[in-house]
């Protein structure tokens, strides 16, 4: 039996071991949570749908540019890597091209939101690594198009990362919805003040706002509907723009001249019923942007009030661009062409000077990456196609450098049968209006190397029968009116082949090799 001096000993190391476990944890609290200061940074993402800034999409936005925009920077060459909502999200996610993390489409079949991209990509987001480093997260509105749904987990499942979930199921709606709420379903009818959804997750933001730990940093995702169809705008906003139609310049009717094989079959000109369907799809567009503008306001003044304002980033984006008319195409996104892949961006925060106007190209692939050299992450540890633009806006803050070429792809979707609106064009195409104009095919499948240091060039090939190819120089060509194949130096054509190639197999780092 061991006698009472031992025992002392004994209780006295424990105690020693204890005490400097604890100190251990402190330093590492610190480590965690003092990088860079007393603590990281906040911040705040507002993600909206369908808003294009080629076409005028950011005129609703006077609150949102004032208070983001004019007390930071302005992005001027912003894109996604891909125009369609759930590819483009995953990658925004992710930090990763779509042939990386796997999402090719809206579908499940296309991977949205599907066991695999649970089991696999998703499990890698940039909110699990947030989560590490500590940060208190909320996620409001749209998250993925088959989020929710039974062969996606259904509501229950919460993806990794998210200290509060208040996610739409499926689609984007403004009223008649089903959310997720921290995994519990919460029906939603057509009433304004309970249910208009760009409003409720505004003001359930504003709630998580008020319940925060003050020891610890936040990131807040907010994701409204707007401007995606059913564009159903608040009551007070049902008259505005009421005189709005969709612009009449740039490539607005005109045919889609040796483009690839679904621009060619549009009518040209528009028939007027078409062209009534846009200016009306336009106007009430820009009507349910006015409630985002709104939602911004409410943040910003809490940010305000809860004196974090000034340790907070804002970050304003879109999750791809939109045409309403463009090259006879009445309205819809899945295209090559800027209105479609040009993203409005605006950043404020610690060290951004205001009214600055930034010209570096930015992708959505780099927003998460951005996130985590915010939040004080080594970057080198995490495998992104993307890269920090933090150096960008704050030069004195990060180190970086400029990609030269980046990818743009998209795999076209379609029906195995006749489109009902399309009958006359056969199978494979979907998304058709009256008139037969199909917004998607599966021959819509493409690639594109996008140049803007050297050469403000864009080089596109096709995976359908004809091997298409589509070159713009949007120097001379803003609009992109003339595919330049023919007369561009075959050298040249060959350089952006083989930089094609090398950007469709990158990953990581290699994504911006300026070897490309």
């Amino acid at each position: 039996m061991a006698s009472s001096g031992v025992r002392d000993t004994r209780r006295r190391g424990r105690q020693r071991r204890d005490m400097c476990a604890a100190v251990l944890f402190t330093l590492l609290l610190c480590v965690l949570r003092c990088a860079g200061g007393d603590k990281p940074s906040n911040i705040v993402v507002i993600l909206t749908d369908d808003q294009d800034v080629e076409l005028g999409g950011m005129t609703p936005m006077k609150k949102a540019r004032s208070l983001i925009g004019d007390a930071g920077a302005y992005f001027t060459n912003a894109f996604t890597v891909a125009p369609l909502c759930c590819p483009s999200r995953s990658s925004i996610l992710t930090g990763r091209y779509p042939h990386n993390h796997g999402v090719r489409n809206n579908s499940l079949t296309g991977n949205c939101s599907s066991p695999a991209w649970q089991k696999g990509p998703e499990s890698l987001a940039f909110p699990v690594y947030l989560n590490k480093q500590l940060y208190q997260t909320f996620y409001g509105g749209k998250y993925l198009n088959q989020y929710g749904k039974k062969e996606a987990g259904e509501v229950s499942y919460i993806p990794p990362g998210w200290d509060q979930w208040h996610a739409l199921v499926g689609d984007s709606k403004y009223y008649n919805y089903s959310l997720s709420v921290n995994g519990k379903e919460e029906q939603h009818g057509d009433h304004y003040d309970q249910d208009y959804l760009t409003d409720l997750i505004a003001n359930r933001s504003l709630e998580f706002l008020d319940k925060l730990s003050p020891q610890r940093p936040f990131f807040i995702m907010l994701s409204p509907p707007a401007a995606h169809s059913p564009w159903t705008a608040a009551p007070e906003y049902e008259g505005a723009f009421n005189d709005t139609t969709a612009p009449r310049d740039g490539s607005f009717n005109k045919p889609g001249k040796d483009k690839h094989w679904l621009l060619r079959q549009p009518l040209n000109p528009m028939s007027p019923s078409s062209i009534k369907f846009l200016d009306d799809a336009f106007r009430k567009r820009w009507q349910t942007l006015l409630s985002v503008d709104d939602l911004v306001e409410k943040v910003v003044k809490k940010l305000m009030d809860l004196q974090v304002l000034n340790n907070t980033y804002i970050f304003y984006t879109s999750d791809h661009g939109y045409h309403t008319g463009q090259f006879s195409l009445p309205i819809g996104k899945r295209h090559l062409y800027e209105c479609d892949i040009r993203v409005p961006l605006m950043v404020r925060g610690p060290g951004i000077k205001p009214n600055q106007t930034l010209q570096a190209p930015v992708l959505n692939i780099d927003l998460a990456p951005t996130f985590l050299d915010i939040a004080g992450f080594n970057l080198s540890t995490v495998n992104m196609d993307g890269q920090s633009f933090l150096h960008h806006m704050a030069p004195s803050l990060r180190n970086g450098t400029t990609r030269p070429y980046f990818l743009v792809e998209h795999t076209g979707e379609g029906h195995s049968d006749s489109d009902p609106a399309c009958p006359k064009l056969g199978p494979g195409l979907s998304h058709c209006f009256p008139d037969c104009i199909c917004e998607d095919a599966f021959n819509n499948t493409y690639a594109c190397v996008r140049m803007l240091t050297d050469k403000n060039l864009q080089y596109c090939e096709f995976a359908d029968s004809e091997s298409f190819v589509e070159v713009y120089n949007l120097t001379s060509d803003p609009h992109q009116m003339e595919n330049i194949l023919k007369k561009v130096d075959p050298t040249l054509l060959q350089a952006m082949n083989q930089r094609l190639i090398k950007l469709q197999s990158c990953e990581g780092s290699t994504c911006w090799d300026k070897k490309y």
